[in-house]
């Protein structure tokens, strides 16, 4: 209570005290003087102890200006304005039908598009769905939190979708969940995923691998933990056969190892948190290529498994497959491309297993390709690096005339999908350093039954087909279609093939067999070396096979035959393929000059070789894209 208010209370107390009267009015305002004087004596107040009590009670802020401070208030309160017409808004549409009339909300066009859109994608109509996830990714005109919110109400379809739609904003997709200990992952977890996994359903050359791995990553562990010695006797050459840093080499044997229990083990690899134990090493290891592509490898084989894909979506996966999918390099994206085909069910009916990719179209797109060109590969080729461009460092006068932006990693996708926009290019790839871990792996009858399963569930076969190979990947060729005719399920492979572009194949054999065995296995290291044998009675009797089925169902062939010697070694250099035995006997052959190596290898895209390359497919499709 103040002392003003105990001075009025004293004050009417004492003079409504007694009878009235003079005297005693004049005395009661002598006493209470008195009182007064006496309270102020015996009460004092310390007036700083207050002021200290009502600091604490202020908010210290940094000065900044006046107009600081009105840009600060108005942005805010902008910002909440925003907010609140944006949920006011989203509810009301949501309660609306889809076909209902949204003029008469009080909102900005762009907000209504949003929401109308998001609402269209969960539309029971397929038709409105894809055209709905189509409109939605063109748009960039609106603000980080509608992307944010849009984020978090996009459902698993729609996701997907727009992950594959081309220049697709990813603010549209939710970062992956945090997780933590990131700096102390290694291929401990990695190590103990791959020993949990069962050897059963796998071959036995998985097994072996496996094995191979699980004991690389021991040995790896044991050389950070105990130094040199703990390797046994191998310490010394182990340790010089690593990395720098051993835990990577340690990890990629394990992925390698896990990207084939991938294709049989899908749900034990989840239930083991494999999908955040690969989560956290891709994030580990952002500067390995390599290591990031046999992660997405393993992502696109689980992903054929349509009950485990919620929990690729939910452990964030959707926005690190769009973020690659924008990688410039062509591996990383067609690593990617593939996983999100396999995740989309909404506008992709095939499946692609391992070893099977999409050059183009690797997005969604309006009209369905009218035609496949697919791409085989030789035993020491690959899905990408077979079909690049002629490395620069053999074109010594232009490589200063030309810019390294014309130089494409892989023909087919940048040249050929661009001349040919309504195709479908695939590029095949087997494993062809399995035969290195034992002495009876895959032969060429294994890896045609093999790549014609992959082929059919990719929808090979259901439209018009152009084959294009390179060494023994024309043998493999050959042999699948011998394979097809006698399959009633795979009839349509060899009815729809229209033509086949043969890159110094081996029909007739090669002398190279005759060579050393270092030598021999240096360029056919898998296939047995009697199938190799010039004139030798298998490779006869497949070129005559694969000849009466290819007049029976007039399939156009082309073939090119290398000219130069390749270099094998320092000290040896062949003709791998000489033009006797790259002519098939049938079609148009062309000499180029170049060797073994190179003949699928284009200079540049005006070049004769991709010209002609170009020409022999439009001429074999132009009945069909055409139309």
């Amino acid at each position: 209570m103040s002392v003003a208010a105990l001075r009025l209370i004293h004050c009417r107390r004492l003079s409504t005290a007694g009878p009235p009267g003079v005297n005693k009015v004049f005395l009661g305002c002598l006493f209470i003087t008195y009182e007064v004087f006496a309270l102020d004596k015996s009460v004092t107040i310390d007036t700083s102890a207050i002021l200290q009590e009502k600091y604490k009670s202020y908010i210290y802020l940094s000065a900044t200006s006046s107009t600081e401070r009105e840009n600060l208030t108005a942005a805010r309160r902008e910002l909440h304005k925003a907010a609140r017409r944006f949920l006011e808004i989203s509810s009301k549409l949501f309660l609306q039908s889809l076909d209902e009339h949204f003029s008469h909300v009080d909102a900005d066009p762009h907000e209504v598009a949003l929401w109308l859109l998001l609402k269209r994608t969960q539309s029971p109509k397929k038709a409105v769905r894809l055209q709905a996830v189509q409109e939605l990714a063109e748009n960039s005109h609106w603000q980080d939190y509608q992307y944010q919110t849009a984020a978090q109400v996009i459902d698993q379809r729609t996701a997907v979708g727009l992950a594959r739609t081309p220049q697709v904003d990813l603010r549209f997709f939710r970062q992956p969940p945090a997780l933590p200990d990131l700096e102390d992952v290694s291929e401990d977890g990695l190590r103990q995923l791959l020993a949990s996994l069962p050897l059963s359903e796998v071959d036995r050359c998985v097994q072996y691998f496996t094995s191979l791995a699980l004991r690389e990553s021991n040995q790896s562990m044991a050389a950070q933990r105990g130094g040199l010695w703990c390797f046994g006797g191998n310490g010394l050459p182990y340790a010089q056969s690593l990395t720098s840093v051993p835990s990577e080499k340690a990890e990629s044997f394990c992925l390698q190892a896990l990207v084939q229990h991938s294709k049989s083990h899908c749900d034990r690899i989840v239930e083991n948190g494999g999908l955040q134990i690969l989560q956290r090493l891709y994030q580990l290891r952002r500067e390995s290529l390599k290591i990031q592509r046999n992660i997405v490898r393993v992502i696109g084989n689980l992903a054929l498994n349509e009950s485990i894909h919620q929990a690729i979506v939910q452990s964030g996966w959707v926005s690190v497959l769009a973020e690659t999918m924008k990688s410039p390099h062509v591996m990383e994206a067609s690593h990617a491309a593939r996983a999100l085909a396999n995740l989309d069910r909404e506008a992709v009916r095939e499946k692609y297993q391992d070893g099977v990719y999409i050059l183009h179209p690797q997005t969604r797109v309006d009209q369905s390709s009218k035609a496949d060109v697919l791409f085989i590969h030789g035993i020491l080729g690959a899905a990408f690096k077979t079909w690049r461009q002629k490395d620069r460092s053999t074109l010594e006068e232009e490589r200063e005339a030309e810019s390294e932006d014309d130089y494409t990693e892989c023909w087919p996708k940048s040249w050929l999908a661009a001349d040919c926009p309504n195709l479908r290019v695939l590029s095949v790839e087997y494993d062809s350093h399995l035969s290195d871990w034992m002495a009876n792996c895959p032969s060429l009858a294994y890896r045609s039954r093999e790549l014609l399963n992959k082929l059919k569930l990719a929808g090979v076969g259901e439209r018009p087909v152009v084959w294009v190979a390179h060494s023994m990947g024309g043998l493999l060729v050959k042999k699948m279609l011998l394979d097809a005719a006698d399959d009633p399920d795979l009839q349509g492979l060899l009815k729809n093939t229209k033509g086949i572009m043969f890159y110094s194949v081996p029909h007739h054999g090669t002398f190279m067999a005759e060579y050393s065995v270092n030598v021999r296995y240096l360029l056919f290291p898998s296939i047995e070396v009697r199938e190799l044998c010039k004139d030798s009675p298998d490779l006869r009797s497949l070129n005559e096979g694969f000849l009466n089925i290819a007049k029976e169902n007039e399939i156009k062939v082309l073939s090119f035959a290398e000219t130069q010697p390749t270099n094998i070694s320092p000290m040896i250099k062949v003709v791998v393929v000489p033009t006797q035995s790259a002519d098939l006997g049938l079609g148009e052959l062309i000499k180029v000059d170049v060797d073994h190596l190179n003949i699928c290898k284009p200079e540049k895209k005006d070049s004769f070789l991709y010209r002609r390359s170009l020409q022999f497919i439009q001429e074999a499709l132009q009945h069909f894209i055409s139309q």
